[in-house]
């Protein structure tokens, strides 16, 4: 086994499962079952996971449950949870809620086989016609995303969701530029450990800006070349999360909170990508980001 992949998910009984999928063996190009592990950190959902339901989705599959009360981050819980991995590799989805394109996990393998003393990103979209902090505000829900999904055979080509996405806020310059954060990043076991994990000070719903600033330190730590697939994404689905879902109000309180912990503003990094996978013209061109 090569990499273990941790989803961190709380009370997504419509989404999870779709990831999970996305995710399996039986959806993701250029890997087998063996290569992997799926771990599914249910923290604190009112309705327990259905584990039997989601092993028989991806064979290669265990859940950690976390029952309630449970604080609103699971920064602490992740870190815990990635103490039982198993594999040299490790990813990280902080969000349960995203659909994963078909070569995210080959593609993540091959640069971690190449150079593993580097961090792996991959570009996050919004499912849906504008960025969900827009969108649900503009009658963008649940039942008109389940028609989008059903309107385009993802399931058999996990690759016909860019044609029903648009590039999210923290990946808006497009494929060749700096992102702000990685929604499915990759690195190896060794990195994780001695980087400390999250940072346990994000005490937010849904850890506030810990993914961001994990992101921002493992780029550092890759002497600022992570590695970033080309090609490949997570897909996030509609589920009233803590920030991409929720108000500007609440989002100003995570950079708030980043603020009073590290005593200055949240600043998305800067870097030279090491760019791995394949694009596209026409994906380029249906996504390319902004100046």
């Amino acid at each position: 086994m090569q990499l273990s992949l941790l989803i961190c998910a709380h009370d997504m009984e419509r989404e999870l499962p779709r990831t999970v999928e996305s995710l399996s063996p039986g959806r993701q190009r250029g890997v087998e079952a063996q290569d992997y592990e799926l771990i599914v950190l249910d923290h604190g959902s009112a309705r327990p996971v259905d584990e039997a339901a989601l092993r028989r989705l991806a064979p290669n599959l265990r859940v950690i449950r976390v029952a309630p009360p449970t604080p609103v981050s699971p920064v602490a819980a992740i870190n815990r949870a990635m103490a039982t991995a198993r594999a040299p590799y490790l990813g990280l989805m902080i969000d349960g809620a995203r659909i994963a394109s078909p070569g995210l996990i080959a593609t993540a393998l091959l640069a971690l086989r190449a150079d593993a003393s580097r961090v792996v990103g991959s570009l996050g979209f919004h499912l849906g016609p504008d960025v969900q902090m827009n969108s649900v505000f503009a009658g963008y829900d649940q039942a008109v995303e389940d028609a989008l999904l059903a309107s385009v055979p993802w399931q058999q080509d996990g690759y016909r969701l860019f044609d029903i996405s648009v590039l999210a806020g923290s990946s808006a310059k497009g494929w060749l530029a700096p992102m702000a954060e990685s929604n499915a990043l990759f690195l190896a076991a060794g990195l994780w450990h001695s980087l400390g994990g999250l940072d346990t000070r994000f005490a937010s719903p849904g850890g506030g800006l810990a993914n961001l600033e994990f992101w921002a330190r493992a780029v550092a730590a890759s002497a600022d070349e992570p590695w970033v697939m080309l090609g490949e994404g997570t897909f996030h689905q509609v589920h009233g999360g803590a920030a991409t879902n929720s108000p500007a109000a609440a989002r100003g309180a995570m950079l708030e909170e980043y603020r009073q912990i590290f005593g200055h503003r949240f600043q998305a990094p800067a870097y030279q990508s090491r760019l791995i996978g394949r694009l596209s013209p026409a994906l380029l061109a249906r996504h390319p980001g902004q100046a």
